[in-house]
């Protein structure tokens, strides 16, 4: 008889565990966040220094993907509308001393930039450069997943002019 109740309670907390766990990543694509629509004021859109385009770096991936433009002004890095990413947790920008970015092992050892959290998997958003960054240092743009230190999508940059 206890050892029934034993069984009963342990599988309880193992269902319980398993089901919280599957929760956590399901939550994103069964209830998506509102996509952002933030824009570019005219003090932000000072001077355009770079631009490029999230891509899907590994295809045979299919859950870290990336999609749509991203404009680097002097002291703003902005995704535009067209930007999309699969969803996940802990997701930050992050500008990257070094080109060609293709897999996560590329960003070890580099002194990356955090420009802050990813405010939602789509649609247009501004994050604010730090004082003092050389954005020449920087020809790139990844989503990066700090939770899990995975590369979700690279872009690129082109320097203008």
């Amino acid at each position: 008889m206890w050892k029934n109740i034993a069984l009963f309670l342990i599988g309880g907390l193992l269902g319980t565990g398993f089901g919280v766990a599957v929760g956590f990543f399901a939550f994103p694509y069964v209830f998506p966040p509102p996509p952002a629509m933030e824009s570019l004021t005219a003090a932000e859109k000072t001077k355009l220094v770079a631009r490029g385009d999230f891509i899907h770096a590994n295809p045979a991936d299919p859950i870290h993907y990336g999609e749509g433009k991203v404009q680097v002004y002097e002291r703003t890095v902005y995704l535009d509308r067209d930007f999309k990413v699969g969803p996940g947790p802990k997701f930050h920008v992050y500008l990257v001393p070094k080109a060609k970015i293709r897999a996560t092992g590329d960003l070890d050892g580099l002194m990356y930039v955090d420009l802050g959290r990813l405010r939602a998997f789509e649609g247009s958003q501004n994050y604010t450069i730090p004082a003092g960054v050389d954005l020449a240092d920087y020809p790139s743009v990844v989503i990066w997943c700090a939770q899990f230190n995975v590369s979700i999508s690279p872009a690129d940059l082109q320097r203008e002019g």
